[in-house]
């Protein structure tokens, strides 16, 4: 899991970028393998330029990871859902702790902590509908911080 969260990123970082920058940015985030030659020719720039420029984004910041991208129906988890969780009010001094326990849960694609109506919204693959409901009921449901659930099966998830 790649986190959004890095303390070396500016707030304006997108301010920073020029067009040269942007172009990996996107190259990258397409193909996060795509091998230093072939980002270096397809911006129009040396390969040692390129090579600097893509560590300088990474040490800014701007480029926080890399990761290969799976298909839960491929690993066996033909089910996603979204699940919306809201906390008990007596409760919120344990949301990080909350966090940290449902985030490393095997059937945890993502996790998103909101301001809102909900509390977070928790992405998961599971094998089929008895696996996700005994996740809910097992992790969320009995869990002592958590209010109520709202669960929402995904048809189809695009990563853009």
């Amino acid at each position: 899991m790649v986190s959004s969260k890095n303390p070396r990123a500016s707030a304006a970082w997108s301010d920073e970028l020029d067009d040269i920058d942007t172009q990996l940015v996107a190259l990258l985030r397409a193909n996060g393998r795509m091998p230093n030659s072939r980002l270096a020719e397809a911006v129009g720039i040396a390969q040692s330029t390129c090579i600097t420029r893509v560590r300088s984004l990474e040490d800014r910041g701007v480029i926080t990871g890399y990761t290969a991208r799976t298909s839960p129906a491929a690993l066996g988890l033909s089910l996603q859902a979204l699940i919306s969780v809201s906390i008990r009010s007596g409760a919120r001094r344990g949301i990080t702790a909350f966090s940290t326990e449902i985030r490393a849960l095997p059937e945890v694609v993502e996790l998103f902590f909101l301001g809102g109506a909900e509390d977070f919204v928790i992405h998961v693959a599971t094998r089929d509908s008895d696996h996700l409901r005994e996740f809910v009921v097992s992790n969320l449901s009995a869990h002592v911080s958590v209010a109520s659930t709202r669960t929402s099966i995904v048809f189809e998830h695009v990563v853009n």
